[in-house]
């Protein structure tokens, strides 16, 4: 029997290493196992650094948007300080956090002193507006897109429908504008229809015709690739998926012989109408256990950011027949997926599809992904970077040349009148409206110009 086991091992050691649909680093035993073939059900968590730096990254930018949410729902998309410590609460800050928050990202958040009010206020700095239009610009390109994605979710459920809130509660991973129930749904009404189901009182989305053509695996066209590049070589990878397991995951021969032949079993697609079918079978329930993979794979592979949290995944559990335990579920499977626990101290935990990302980054960028980590960038620049960009503002070129001739003149014109002792209240003001009308052109908000009447005054109060 040990002679035999030992044949296996090597014969199995050999297409490993061969395949490239499954990479390793180390290959000693985790543990004392048994001599089955068997994936084991409990595995040790491996942490992938790459994956949880990212999701630090993550966790400040998630509390970024909680605060530009509380700006842009004001009338001015200005807020004074007072009043944003106050509602800080509702978003997990105490009073005396939310201004030491916003103080740490001055590329994001602006300060400044109301003309008329004399107090503190907070807006969105340019650099964020542009990111938010960026943004919204790439979400409207890709309605079409998302589209699709929502009738390939609909299409992986059990009757063809799915609850609008667990949609709603899971929109922003799959690129669904924040209107989808108008802008998606009922804009397409040959896809789509809402119904309200009786029984529980919930409204449901429900897909009109299921399209064959959209019924393709994303791993499908990854193993549709491999055969045309390796040909009748390929016919080993039939029902196998891309393989990446964590730095330091330890991989024993027994494991090695049980991803072997877990790699050929069959399964049925996420696509399919199980219902028929006997599932009682020991065959039947490893092939359900496959095509969990291969469901949560597919729901990774639609999202924008090829990521989601674990728990929006549970809101799709029993309408996309996954298992009950999903967390010790993926762990059995860290080579394709990796849980992050970092954000939200450890309540949240992040799924990510380890094919779809190389150094911290995605493989194939979508616009959406690249305008959303934009502001991950203004979130890690550092504040120092803020200071110089203000110094350096009035040395821009061209564009901005008589722009900044014509404050420099209002300001000697109205230091003059300062030190004459005449009354200059009508000249300043029109002063102020020529500011106002020459910088406005570049400012998207029409709040801006407070902050520049703001400027000017200020500067009028320095040589005193």
């Amino acid at each position: 029997m040990r002679i035999f086991i030992f044949r296996i091992s090597n014969f199995v050691n050999r297409n490993l290493k061969n395949s490239p649909w499954i990479h390793h680093r180390q290959h000693n035993p985790i543990r004392e196992m048994s001599q089955s073939t068997s994936i084991p059900k409990k595995q040790l968590r491996i942490r992938d650094h790459g994956y949880d730096n990212y999701m630090e990254i993550e966790k400040k930018t998630r509390k970024v948007l909680k605060f530009q949410s509380l700006i842009l729902s004001e009338p001015n998309q200005s807020i004074p300080i007072p009043r944003l410590e106050t509602l800080a609460h509702r978003i997990g800050f105490t009073r005396h956090e939310a201004s030491a928050f916003i103080l740490k990202f001055p590329h994001v958040f602006e300060i400044f002193e109301h003309p008329v009010q004399r107090i503190l206020f907070c807006r969105l700095t340019r650099k964020a507006i542009l990111q938010i239009e960026q943004e919204q610009l790439a979400l409207a390109e890709q309605v079409s897109q998302a589209v699709m994605r929502l009738r390939k979710l609909l299409m992986m459920s059990n009757g063809l429908r799915l609850r609008l809130e667990h949609v709603r509660i899971a929109r922003s991973a799959f690129g669904l504008p924040g209107d989808f129930e108008y802008s998606v749904v009922l804009r397409y009404p040959e896809f789509f229809r809402l119904i309200d189901a009786k029984e529980t009182r919930n409204k449901y989305i429900e897909l009109v015709e299921f399209d064959p053509k959209l019924g393709i695996c994303a791993i499908e066209d990854a193993r549709e690739r491999v055969y045309r590049e390796r040909g009748s070589d390929a016919e080993d990878i039939r029902f196998s998926f891309l393989i990446d397991f964590p730095p330091g995951f330890k991989i024993s021969k027994y494991f090695r012989i049980a991803m072997w032949k877990w790699q050929r079993l069959p399964y049925w697609s996420p696509y399919e109408d199980v219902s028929g079918y006997d599932l009682r079978s020991i065959e039947a329930q490893k092939r359900m256990e496959k095509r969990a993979v291969a469901t949560i794979h597919e729901l990774l592979s639609m999202t924008v950011e090829k990521k989601i949290t674990l728990e929006r995944i549970a809101h799709f559990r029993m309408a996309m027949h996954l298992p009950k335990k999903l967390k010790e579920f993926l762990l059995q499977h860290q080579g394709i997926f990796y849980i992050s626990t970092r954000g939200n101290h450890g309540k949240l935990h992040t799924v990510f599809l380890r094919e779809a990302y190389r150094k911290g980054e995605l493989v194939e960028p979508n616009d959406l992904y690249l305008a959303r980590r934009k502001l991950a960038e203004l979130v890690i620049l550092s504040p120092r970077k803020a200071r110089v960009d203000r110094e350096l503002v009035g040395y821009r070129r061209s564009k901005l040349d008589d722009e900044m001739g014509q404050v420099t003149r209002a300001y000697v014109e109205d230091a003059c009148e300062d030190f004459r002792g005449g009354d200059g209240v009508g000249h300043s003001e029109d002063a102020e409206d020529d500011l106002s009308s020459d910088i406005g052109s570049e400012v998207d908000s029409g709040d801006e110009d407070d902050d520049f009447d703001g400027s000017v005054s200020i500067q009028r109060n320095s040589p005193k």
